[in-house]
């Protein structure tokens, strides 16, 4: 998904970006509102978090014009406090509004809710139905078997750690289980074939770990 993030302090637009590219997001960074729009016109946008005071068009603007453009989620960053500026903010189209300073994880939170992620994720062109149980590619059911689907979800759990065939053995088919280690390379082999080769990395000798499919 793509995210377009604006703000004319770099050190926030740094931060900001950083968190949501950890949590696999496309991020699009804008400088200024200019910038952002024209990002908008090059690019669908899924989600914009923009600042209120940009220099050379507002974050009031760039929602408005984005509101305009194309069906865009909107959450606006502001030192404001004022009852009356939140509800210029939310008057302006802005899905939500987010005073200075906050915590980047309760705006990471705030975003999958608007986008509706807290039972999908996206990755890539993938979107895994956590609740369901389904894999999908564009909309279609990739036909992921249960225990393939549970890899996965496995996977996207511990992102950014190594999980050992062991751990995954353990999480997947049950401390009980007295199988070979190797039935998870197995399984693994069928789901990258459903999913891509680069959505899972090997790590010789240590295990496995998510990666991100190819853009």
């Amino acid at each position: 998904m793509n995210v377009l993030i604006a703000d004319d302090d770099p050190d926030m637009l740094g931060i900001v970006s950083a968190y949501f590219r950890k949590e696999g997001f496309r991020v699009l960074p804008a400088r200024n509102g200019q910038e952002a729009l024209e990002l908008s016109e090059e690019h669908k946008i899924d989600l914009a978090i923009l600042d209120w005071m940009m220099p050379q068009r507002s974050g009031i603007e760039v929602c408005r014009e984005l509101k305009r453009q194309q069906y865009a989620k909107v959450i606006l960053l502001t030192a404001k406090s004022a009852q009356d500026d939140e509800l210029k903010a939310l008057e302006s189209g802005a899905d939500d509004y987010v005073r200075k300073p906050f915590e980047p994880r309760i705006l990471i939170l705030r975003a999958k809710k608007l986008l509706h992620l807290e039972d999908a994720v996206t990755l890539g062109s993938l979107r895994v139905d956590l609740r369901g149980g389904k894999i999908y590619r564009e909309g279609a059911d990739l036909e992921a078997t249960t225990k393939e689907f549970q890899i996965l979800k496995c996977l996207i759990e511990h992102k950014g750690q190594i999980l050992s065939r062991k751990a995954l053995l353990d999480q997947v088919w049950g401390y009980d289980y007295l199988g070979e280690e190797r039935t998870v390379d197995t399984h693994i082999r069928r789901l990258r074939e459903k999913v891509g080769e680069s959505l899972i990395k090997t790590h010789r000798g240590s295990g496995y770990s998510l990666g991100m499919p190819d853009e």
